[in-house]
Formats: C-alpha cells, structure tokens, sequence
C-alpha cells in the first residue's frame, strides 16, 4: 500500500496539464516506452520544457528512464499507477477489501 506522502506527490505531479498529457502518451506507448524526442514531436513541446516535466513524473514515481545505447527511453511505471488507484479506490466499498477492476463497478466516480 502508497504511503500517503507518495499519493500527494503522484497526485501533485499529474495535476499539472503537459505532465498529465506526458503521461497519458506514456501509458498508450505501453512497455516499449519514447524518447523524449517522439515525446516532445507529438505533443509540439520544446526539448527544455518536457526534460522539466519529465523530471517531476520521475520523481513522483509515475514515470521511469532506461537508456538504451545513446537513446533514453521514457516508460509509465505501470506498478506505481496501479498501487495510485488502489490507494484511491480503498474506500469505495466503505473498507471491504476489492480489487481495483472489481472497484470500477463500485459507483465512485
């Protein structure tokens, strides 16, 4: 279970909208990842701009980096994301313990 210190500061990183936007691109990139380069030319940001933001998903534990030769690839961190919903679906069904598919059902929306 997130430590509610990680929650915030996840929840503080996603609150912002390019790193929101970052990290949508990242989940539909699936484990294969980007480079900040396919990152910065699909959503028409400069190179400064996105290494800011990419910094910040990073450090909220959403985002992580692998370098691949000369290329740095760019990857959601799949776990983290899951651990984040489940964190804020663990009182949906008033502490009966659910999966977060389970949850969906739930009506908290």
């Amino acid at each position: 279970m997130m430590k509610e210190a990680e929650v915030v500061r996840a929840l503080a990183a996603l609150a912002q909208s390019l790193r929101l936007r970052v990290f949508r691109l990242l989940v539909v990139a699936g484990q294969e990842g980007l480079t900040p380069g396919a990152i910065a030319e699909e959503l028409e940001v400069p190179a400064a701009t996105l290494s800011f933001h990419l910094k910040d998903l990073m450090n909220s534990g959403l985002v992580t980096q692998e370098r691949d030769g000369r290329h740095l690839i760019y990857r959601a961190s799949f776990g983290h994301m899951n651990q984040l919903l489940g964190y804020l679906t663990s009182n949906c069904r008033q502490g009966e313990p659910r999966s977060v598919e389970a949850d969906a059902s739930c009506g908290c929306s």
